[in-house]
């Protein structure tokens, strides 16, 4: 007895062994056939075998998914009418297919962001309004934040609230915290991004070659920054007439009472008033005066420092510049305030501190190349009155040149402009028939005035 009911186990292992065995085949079979299939781009062909490791071996392996995604797009284009919504819908449920079986690949945030994007992308197919489209990055926003890096998704954030406001369903008011959520987001993804750029550039700069896979990120990263610029600038095209003075001084009068303790709103509000130009008014005044009673910060020192400026109060204003960089702790908000008082000085006619600024920009953040555009340009601009004779005036345009190249070797996304802007200044210095005539190649020339440097004439 104990010997059949032993053979009967055995038996019964022997099976489901080969059962296991068989199905693993058909899955490998599969999965084989399917990335053939879609390596070369026939993805018709490749949706059968994919449907079938997907349904019967969800975990086998990632290619299912990795394939799957570029199978069910192509599908997506192909398609009209409800069978495009369906593969719409299917290819949002792989994603949770994925994250199910696959949580080392996939995140909850991304899929929230691959899903806002895909419902924007297809919305006339999905019949869906701005409203839809909103709040599905919305969701995204709320939910998982530090996973909305798409530029493009930011964009189409804040784009899609202004649309609602003109169709009436949203509040000005409500224009105005989302794009300032939005901006607030940018500003944390170029810290990052930039972050991780800079000890790049300071090794280039140190004259280190970077390898292939170091010198793709730093591709990658330039990249990134450009495009979150650029979202920046179309942005506040968007938000355009919106945000005038005619708008927001009597909405900011109409709040001031409810939020004159509410150092968020007021930061917001005087950063607005400020940006457009609205300081003239009255109420500008209090905003500032509140902001830096609720909340003394870099920001509000900065925002009284323009404000006794504005009034002619040069000496008074002086101390609350130094107090504002003092205050400030994270190093790029240090670098970009140091930028803004750099512009600030220069308007100034302050060429001198401006530079300093500058350079203490550059310190905390060595890719900022605007910065040393700024500085190239002060230098071009002074050519004529920091030089003794027409020679040492038209050698300035050396330095500017020089230190507009720095900018391109540091941002390369600056690169073609800066070097344009070099190329226009060395155009400017003494030629090679002046170097010539004068016989000084290769002799040291000091340039006076603000900007205190040398510069060495070429040899030719």
């Amino acid at each position: 007895m104990k010997t059949r009911v032993t053979l009967i186990l055995l038996a019964l292992f022997l099976s489901f062994n080969v059962g296991f065995a068989q199905q693993d085949e058909e899955c490998m079979i599969n999965i084989t056939l399917m990335s053939d299939y879609a390596k070369s781009k026939r993805f018709d062909e490749a949706y059968e075998p994919f449907m079938k490791v997907r349904n019967n071996c969800p975990k086998y392996s990632y290619a299912t998914y990795a394939y799957g995604d570029r199978i069910l797009k192509d599908k997506i284009e192909k398609a009209t009418g409800a069978e495009k919504v369906a593969f719409i819908n299917d290819l949002m449920k792989l994603w949770d297919e994925g994250l199910a079986n696959f949580p080392d690949k996939y995140t909850a945030g991304g899929n929230l962001q691959d899903k806002a994007m895909l419902k924007y992308d297809y919305r006339e197919a999905l019949g869906y309004g701005n409203k839809q489209v909103y709040d599905a990055f919305d969701e995204l926003y709320k939910k998982s934040p530090e996973s909305f890096t798409n530029p493009k998704g930011l964009y189409v954030y804040f784009s899609t609230i202004v649309d609602m406001f003109e169709a009436k369903e949203v509040e000005v008011q409500d224009v105005f915290n989302k794009y300032d959520d939005v901006i607030d987001k940018i500003g944390q993804e170029v810290d990052n991004y930039t972050q991780m750029l800079n000890p790049l550039v300071e090794k280039e700069e140190a004259g280190e070659t970077l390898d292939a896979k170091t010198a793709q990120y730093k591709k990658q990263y330039e990249s990134y920054l450009d495009n979150y610029e650029k979202i920046s600038g179309s942005i506040d095209s968007k938000l355009g007439i919106l945000a005038n003075c005619e708008v927001l001084i009597p909405l900011y009068k109409r709040d001031f009472d409810k939020y004159k303790d509410d150092s968020v709103w007021l930061k917001r509000a005087v950063n607005r008033m400020f940006s457009k130009e609205c300081t003239d008014d009255p109420l500008y005044v209090d905003l500032v005066k509140a902001y830096d009673a609720s909340a003394p910060s870099a920001d509000t020192k900065y925002f009284v420092y323009n404000l006794l400026m504005k009034q002619g109060k040069e000496r008074e204003a002086k101390p609350y510049l130094d107090q504002s960089y003092d205050l400030e702790k994270n190093p790029l908000k240090k670098a970009a305030l140091a930028m803004r008082f750099g512009k600030s000085l220069r308007k100034q006619g302050n060429l001198g501190a401006a530079r300093n600024y500058f350079q203490k920009s550059l310190e905390l953040n060595p890719s900022n190349g605007r910065a040393h555009i700024e500085i190239a340009q002060m230098y071009a601009a002074s050519a004529n009155s920091c030089g003794d004779d027409h020679f040492s005036k038209r050698a300035v345009f050396w330095l500017a040149a020089a230190e507009a190249r720095k900018a391109g070797r540091v941002d390369g996304n600056l690169k073609s402009y800066a070097d344009g802007v070099a190329a226009n200044y060395e155009g400017s210095a003494p030629t090679r028939a002046e170097i010539f005539s004068k016989g000084n190649g290769g002799e040291v020339i000091k340039i006076g005035c603000w900007i205190g440097l040398s510069v060495t004439v070429p040899k030719i």
